[in-house]
C-alpha cells in the first residue's frame, strides 16, 4: 500500500483508492512514498507509533491491540490463535527503525514519531498509594504533594495510564487522604488539598466507599464547599462542583454555606463553564426536590434571588443541557408561593419559559408546562392573556399532538381550557408554529 505525504503540510493521510496526480508546483508539491509493510499496524494499517509484540510473535501498535483486548477478544488478530498471555512487550528495534525511516523522509513532511513513554504498571500505582498513606500518617504534606503530582503526571501521559491508576485503588486512597487533611486548617493544607481535588476530578466516579465514607464526611464536604468560594482559581471551583455533584443530598444539607455557595456559582455561570454550571444546577435540583428539609432550603434559595438568576443569567442563552436543569430547578422553586410571586413579577418569565417549550427536550417541555400551570391563575387575567400572546395556546396544542407524559398531558389540557376563555381578548403574537405540526385542524 502507498501513503501520500504532502511537503510542508505536516499531515499524514491514508492512501486513497484512485491514483493521485503528482504536481511539480512549488506551492503544491505532492510525492507518493511507499511505507514498508512491516511498519504498519496489522489492525489499522497505520504507521505504528508504539510497536509492541504479543506472545504469538506478531507486532501491533500498542493503542490498537490494547483496544482489541479490552473489547473482550482473546485471540491474535493475525494468526487467530488463542493468546496464552496478554502481556505485551515493546518492540524497541522496530520502533527505532520506524523513527530512522521518518527522519530519512522528513524532507517530504514526514514527522518523526516520538519515543513513547513506558506505561505505568499496577505495581507502581499501588506502591505510590502506599507511600501516600504512609506520608499522610507521618504528616509529611510535602511528600504527599510530590506523590500526588506523580500520579497526576502519569494520568496526563495517556488514557491507558488513567485506567491503570483508577483500577488499582488510587481514587479510594486519595479520598481518604483528602478527608485526613481536611480535618485540619484548610488554609494551611490548601496546596495538598487542591492537588488531590484536581486528580480526583478525572477519577470520577469515585468508589462508593470513597464518596460516602471519606469525601462524604462533614470535614471533606465543608472543605469542598470552601473551595466553591475560592476566588483565586476558577479551575478549583469547577473541580469542587463536579465532586460535590456525586455526594449524598442529605449530607450536603447539613453543611453550612452550601446554599449560598451554589447560588454564587450559578451567578458566574459564564466564568465557571457549562460542565460546572450543570453540576451546580443538578445539586440544587436534588436539594430542593428530594431532601427531607426541602421546604426550608427552597425558601432559602428564593430569598437569595435564585428565581431571577435563572431567568436573567441562565435561561436567556443557555445550551440545552443547562437549560433543562435550570427549568427543573425553576419548576421546584414555583412550588413555593414566594417563588410563584417572584416569577410572576419578572417580565422575562413567560416569554422565556414558553419559548423553551418543544425546543429543548421532552423533559424540558414537561417542566415548562408545569411552571406555566403553577403561574397561571384564573384571578389574574393579565397573566393568562400574556401567556396566549407569547404562543402558549398554540404550543400546547402541538404538544398534545406530538405526545407527552400523562401528568404533563393533564396539565396541558387544563391550561388549554383556562386559556381558551381569553383567546378573544388577546392576539397571539407568536406565530412561529402556525399549527404546522398538527394532524388535524382545531
Amino acid at each position: 500500500m502507498v501513503l501520500s505525504w504532502t511537503k510542508g503540510s505536516r499531515v499524514f493521510r491514508r492512501a486513497r483508492k484512485g491514483k493521485e496526480l503528482l504536481s511539480n508546483s512549488l506551492n503544491d508539491l505532492q510525492v507518493e512514498i511507499a511505507i514498508p509493510t512491516h511498519f504498519r499496524c496489522p489492525v489499522t494499517l497505520d504507521l505504528m507509533k508504539d510497536p509492541v509484540t504479543l506472545s504469538t510473535g506478531i507486532t501491533y501498535d500498542r493503542d490498537s491491540i490494547e483496544k482489541w483486548i479490552e473489547s473482550g477478544n482473546n485471540t491474535c488478530p493475525v494468526t487467530k490463535t488463542e493468546l496464552t498471555s496478554f502481556d505485551i512487550v515493546p518492540n524497541h528495534s522496530l520502533r527505532r527503525m520506524i523513527q530512522d525511516w521518518c527522519v530519512q523522509h522528513r524532507s517530504y513532511g514526514v514527522e518523526r514519531i516520538p519515543t513513547p513513554r513506558i506505561p505505568v504498571t499496577p505495581y507502581e500505582v499501588t506502591d505510590t498509594c502506599t507511600r501516600i498513606l504512609s506520608a499522610t500518617q507521618q504528616g509529611d504534606e510535602n511528600k504527599v504533594i510530590e506523590l500526588v503530582k506523580k500520579i497526576k503526571s502519569w494520568g496526563k501521559e495517556s488514557e491507558r495510564n488513567k485506567k491503570c491508576i483508577v483500577s488499582n485503588g488510587a481514587p479510594l486512597v486519595l479520598a481518604k487522604v483528602f478527608d485526613s487533611f481536611s480535618r485540619g486548617s484548610i488554609e494551611k493544607n490548601f496546596v495538598v488539598l487542591e492537588e488531590i481535588l484536581e486528580v480526583l476530578t478525572w477519577m470520577r466516579p469515585v468508589p462508593e466507599e470513597g464518596r460516602f465514607v471519606f469525601l462524604g464526611s462533614s470535614n471533606s464536604l465543608s472543605c469542598l464547599v470552601w473551595f466553591l468560594n475560592d476566588q483565586q482559581k476558577i479551575s478549583t471551583r469547577q473541580n469542587a462542583s463536579l465532586l460535590l455533584k456525586e455526594m449524598n443530598v442529605e449530607s450536603l444539607v447539613k453543611i453550612e454555606g452550601i446554599v449560598e455557595s451554589l447560588v454564587n456559582m450559578v451567578k458566574v455561570n459564564v466564568e465557571i463553564g457549562t460542565a460546572s454550571t450543570k453540576a451546580c444546577l443538578s445539586i440544587i435540583f436534588h436539594l430542593v426536590y428530594s431532601s427531607k428539609s426541602r421546604k426550608v432550603i427552597l425558601e432559602r434559595f428564593i430569598e437569595l434571588g435564585l428565581v431571577s438568576i435563572l431567568l436573567e443569567n441562565i435561561l436567556v442563552d443557555a445550551e440545552k443541557g443547562v437549560c433543562e436543569k435550570a427549568l427543573g430547578v425553576l419548576n421546584c422553586l414555583c412550588d413555593s408561593k414566594n417563588g410563584v410571586q417572584i416569577a410572576k413579577s419578572n417580565a422575562l418569565t413567560l416569554p422565556l419559559v414558553i419559548k423553551k417549550l418543544l425546543r429543548v427536550s421532552e423533559l424540558s417541555s414537561s417542566f415548562v408546562v408545569s411552571i406555566v400551570y403553577k403561574i397561571c391563575d384564573k384571578a389574574e387575567e393579565g397573566v393568562l392573556i400574556e401567556a396566549i400572546q407569547v404562543g402558549m395556546f398554540q404550543k400546547l396544542l402541538v404538544l398534545l399532538q406530538v405526545g407527552c407524559g400523562e401528568s404533563t398531558k393533564e396539565k396541558a389540557t387544563e391550561l388549554l381550557k383556562l386559556l381558551n376563555g381569553y383567546k378573544s381578548k388577546a392576539e397571539c403574537v407568536d406565530s412561529s408554529l402556525d399549527f404546522m405540526h398538527l394532524k388535524k385542524p382545531f
